[in-house]
């Protein structure tokens, strides 16, 4: 067992001691977890530069990791189930995702039990540190990781690429990803070191030259020298994309944040009361859930076949990885950035499908599952995706074959659905082009499908999967055999009528890379990497409106007010407003009245043109809902939800009453 010791620091009432149906209350558990493994273990082979970390006189590498807990007050009232989310940059959200409430706007702030969802069905929801690089902030939970050493039991020292976008000018970037721990340089000098830029992150580079930059800060208005800042008297210009390669000194073991997941919920599920776990015998199931980074996260767990702890347990019954489109991450890397959502990075390396396939540029041959399927007994994997993913350009090779060039199955064990229309988070009120906290800021107004009681169903449909056998509702996506699946070219003639709507100058998308030849090793040291042929990139068909046609389509859709895509352009106050925002879609709702469509030039009928009344909208909408519910994509009780969502936006939009 690699937890070697779990130590409570506070245990208190969730929620102020609100009762959760015949669940009841629940209590919060905060502390910090101990950890120590042996590198030579089967099972923690393939974590790069564990074998590198100081070990005791058993053999092991120790470290140590923050975690947090809820869980019924009374564990008899508990349903057996526990639901482990791998935390996004040491933030919880699983509870504001499941659990409907108010919009998410401060990710620091207490969580709001909303609608109680996962309590009122006795979940126990853990969480633990992982990511080495998360910022130093109390409220955040993190990971305190062994440090790879040289022969000397010196710090090692590698190369590392920082990849940098601003959307204000700037003379000064931390060497990180959002703010992010940085990587100090080795060296303030460094003549071999590098800054490129591109005007989009595959376009072509050029170098800037080294005498025009310096490792260092602004104090002041003076420059003072800094191993974790560059300073560029010129300016980073808006919407540009820079990348800076540099010798950089210390190095954490990165992978161990897989272990910390995988450890966390073994000794959860099997460690007797003595060990000190505080759910001793009380997990019958166990789920894994991760949003964005943390469902790339699970995507490389399940790449390296770390869903089985060392004594060959099983882990993981279900996982979900949301809105992970085709990738991975930096999660197992030396010097990797797991923050990082950068395009050349090893994190968007083939394989991307489940199912074993061959790249067309390498002659590689490999799955996500490969090694997973060849043991056996794969856990139930459901992944979803939003049309941002597909947008991003990596989606859909998560479902096709890059060689063959058609549709790939997904194995017995795995489902796959799109959510059709919606952007990588949920959307919601108000109607707004602008995002407060961090000023970015679209052409079109940000996309407003809230996508989440879709997300419960699909955690509702898996546990029965698991639990009773209980075969979840066909997977739904974009397909090449019945044409709902196409090149991005295929779809512009449908944006290209609507009054006031652009179109990207350039797409996305991934290439083949080479890092080096120790890349399967977790060793980077080709940078920038050498580029190659890209991978196929496929969106969603649309309509006549410019709604997907495929996927698990809500009543936005299906009775629509507006337009709702995956994708969303810059804002000239930006910089490269000819470039698509990250993660960002659009709506564009239809004109109120016919009078106002054909002022505008709008082809799109308008909301009174398609709708008698609000009542005959709304009736419609709960038909569609109910429809969805009846396939088992949405739950019965989350009907209200959906039609209430629904007569908030035909206010929004300007309906008539």
């Amino acid at each position: 067992m690699a937890v070697i010791a779990c130590v409570v620091t506070s245990q208190g009432p969730f929620a102020g001691g609100r009762s959760f149906g015949e669940v009841g209350p629940y209590e919060e558990l905060r502390g910090e977890l101990h950890y120590a493994a042996d590198p030579a273990h089967p099972r923690n082979a393939a974590i790069t530069d564990l074998a590198l970390a100081p070990r005791d006189g058993q053999g092991r590498v120790h470290w140590s990791a923050d975690f947090a807990l809820l869980r019924p007050a009374d564990p008899r009232r508990g349903s057996g189930r526990l639901l482990y989310e791998v935390i996004n940059r040491g933030r919880r959200g699983a509870v504001r995702m499941f659990n409907l409430g108010p919009p998410i706007t401060d990710h620091a702030a207490p969580m709001d039990p909303g609608d109680g969802f996962l309590m009122r069905r006795g979940y126990t929801v853990a969480w633990c540190g992982w990511q080495h690089d998360v910022p130093r902030d109390p409220g955040l939970l993190h990971m305190h990781p062994p440090e790879a050493l040289a022969p000397d039991g010196s710090p090692l020292r590698g190369p590392v690429m920082v990849t940098l976008q601003t959307s204000a000018p700037s003379q000064v970037q931390l060497l990180s990803d959002r703010m992010h721990r940085p990587y100090p340089a080795a060296e303030l000098d460094q003549p071999e070191a590098t800054l490129w830029v591109r005007d989009w992150e595959l376009g072509p580079a050029r170098r800037i030259p080294r005498q025009e930059w310096a490792f260092a800060r602004l104090e002041r208005g003076e420059v003072v020298r800094d191993a974790e800042r560059i300073h560029f008297p010129a300016g980073f210009i808006p919407g540009k994309v820079y990348q800076v390669v540099y010798t950089a000194i210390g190095a954490p073991v990165v992978g161990a944040g897989l272990l910390s997941a995988r450890d966390l919920v073994s000794f959860l599920r099997y460690a007797p009361a003595s060990a000190g776990n505080p759910l001793a015998g009380g997990v019958r199931y166990a789920y894994a859930f991760g949003s964005s980074q943390s469902g790339r996260f699970l995507r490389q767990l399940l790449y390296l076949d770390l869903n089985t702890d060392e004594a060959e347990r099983p882990v993981f019954d279900g996982l979900i990885p949301h809105v992970a489109g085709g990738r991975r991450g930096e999660f197992n890397q030396r010097f990797g950035q797991p923050s990082s959502m950068a395009r050349l990075s090893v994190g968007t390396l083939f394989p991307f499908a489940d199912r074993t396939l061959d790249d067309p540029h390498t002659g590689c041959r490999d799955g996500l599952l490969s090694r997973v399927q060849a043991r056996g007994g794969p856990p139930k994997v459901v992944l979803l995706n939003t049309s941002s993913e597909y947008w991003r350009g990596d989606a859909s090779l998560a479902h096709t074959d890059p060689l063959a060039g058609g549709d790939v199955e997904p194995a017995p064990n795995v489902r796959i659905y799109h959510l059709a229309g919606t952007q990588h988070g949920p959307g919601g009120p108000p109607l707004t082009d602008r995002n407060e906290a961090d000023g970015s800021r679209g052409q079109q107004t940000f996309n407003t499908v809230e996508y989440r009681p879709l997300v419960r169903a699909a955690l509702e449909n898996l546990d029965r999967w698991v639990s009773a056998g209980e075969e979840p509702p066909p997977s739904r996506y974009p397909r090449l055999d019945d044409g709902t699946a196409v090149p991005p070219s295929a779809v512009k003639a449908a944006f290209a009528a609507f009054p006031g709507v652009g179109w990207p100058a350039r797409l996305p998308g991934l290439v083949q890379q080479d890092f080096g030849p120790e890349v399967s090793h977790g060793v980077a040291a080709t940078l920038p990497p050498a580029l190659g042929a890209p991978y196929r990139f496929l969106v969603p068909a649309v309509d006549s409106d410019g709604n997907e046609v495929s996927g698990v389509r809500l009543p936005d859709l299906t009775v629509p007010l507006g337009t709702h895509t995956g994708w969303n352009l810059r804002h000239a106050d930006m910089g490269a407003p000819e470039l698509l925002m990250d993660l960002i879609g659009a709506t564009i709702p239809f004109a109120p009245t016919r009078e106002a469509r054909l002022a505008a030039g709008d082809p799109r009928p308008a909301i009174a043109e398609r709708y008698a009344s609000k009542a005959d909208y709304l009736a419609r909408v709960e038909r569609a809902a109910q429809e969805l519910a009846a396939q088992g994509y949405l739950l019965a009780e989350d009907v209200p939800v959906v039609v209430a969502h629904a007569a908030a936006r035909y206010d929004a939009f300007g309906g008539e009453s």
